[in-house]
Order: structure tokens, then sequence, then C-alpha cells
């Protein structure tokens, strides 16, 4: 199956350092009294969002394997499973809160930013690696689960869906703020 419109490789990679650059600058900035800060508009302190920030990137590694078996079945099995996870959207809610106020606990902010790397390089040859007509295979997500989960999303969508996450967390820190 090929892509009518071409995926813009170099956008993404842009955005992945810009975000990249952007969390190694919040990191190195932030006292451990920041860190401890409740963050805007959620229960985290702003060290557990950081962490949350980068986990987005870190579960696309995962949502990655994901495309690629169900985009290679049946529409109605990718529905089901969709179905499915949004049906378990309170205990995934829960899970999604306690990951990181526990990962925090392990992930201080030179451990975080050097994951950070990692995973950034590791989606840039991922995504290198890509054949336009893989980018374009989709399947359903559980749109419960994340404002920027839609109904159906190709692997090109995911591999921008973790910077327009990390994106709208980042209003969220209160780093900058007088204690």
């Amino acid at each position: 199956m090929a892509n009518a419109h071409p995926m813009d490789r170099q956008s993404v990679y842009d955005d992945y350092d810009r975000a990249r650059n952007t969390f190694h600058q919040l990191l190195d900035g932030a006292t451990e009294t920041d860190l401890a800060r409740g963050a805007d508009g959620t229960r985290w302190t702003n060290r557990q969002l950081l962490w949350h920030m980068l986990f987005g990137y870190m579960i696309v590694l995962r949502l990655l394997v994901l495309v690629r078996v169900f985009g290679r079945l049946p529409d109605r099995v990718g529905r089901q499973f969709a179905r499915l996870l949004n049906a378990a959207t309170a205990p995934f809610d829960v899970v999604n809160y306690l990951g990181p106020v526990g990962a925090a606990k392990i992930y201080g902010p030179q451990r975080m930013g050097a994951k950070f790397d990692r995973v950034i390089d590791s989606l840039r040859r991922k995504l290198a690696a890509e054949p336009e007509s893989a980018l374009a295979r989709g399947m359903h997500y559980p749109e419960r689960w994340d404002p920027f989960f839609q109904d159906f999303m190709t692997l090109a969508d995911i591999y921008r869906y973790p910077t327009r996450h990390f994106d709208f967390h980042h209003r969220q820190l209160t780093l900058d703020e007088d204690g």
C-alpha cells in the first residue's frame, strides 16, 4: 500500500531534536525544589511529569510493534482490541498515574536525560529504516486512553505522537515558578 502523501521524516527528526534539547534544558535548570513542586493540571510533581514525558517516547517503541501486527490483521480484530482497551480505561488510568510516581523515585534527572537520548536515537534509526509503504499501515487505538490517540492511526502518526504528547505536558510543568 503506497502512501499518496509521503511522510516528512526530517520534520519528525527536527521535532525529536527540539524535544531532546528542551528536555535536557528542563532537567539541567531544575533544582530539587523545582522537581518536587506540583505540576499544573495534574496530580504529579514536576519530576514525575518529566518521567511521564520521557515514557511517552518509550511507549512508542512498543506501539510500533503493535501497528506492525494489527496492521496486517483484519480491521475487525483491531477494532475489537481497541474496544477492549477502551473498556479497561479505569485500570489504565491508575497504572498511568502510578507508573511515574514509582519510576521518578528510581530515575533521577541524569538517568532520565540519558534514557531520553537513547530512546530518541532508537526512534530516529527505526524511522530512517521504515519503508514508505509501512508508514501508511495502521490500526485502531483506544481513544479514551490519551487525548492524542485517534480511532485509527498509521505508523507515521505513531512516530509523530510522542512529541505532541511531550509538548502538551511541557506546558503543565511549573519548573520556572518561584517556590
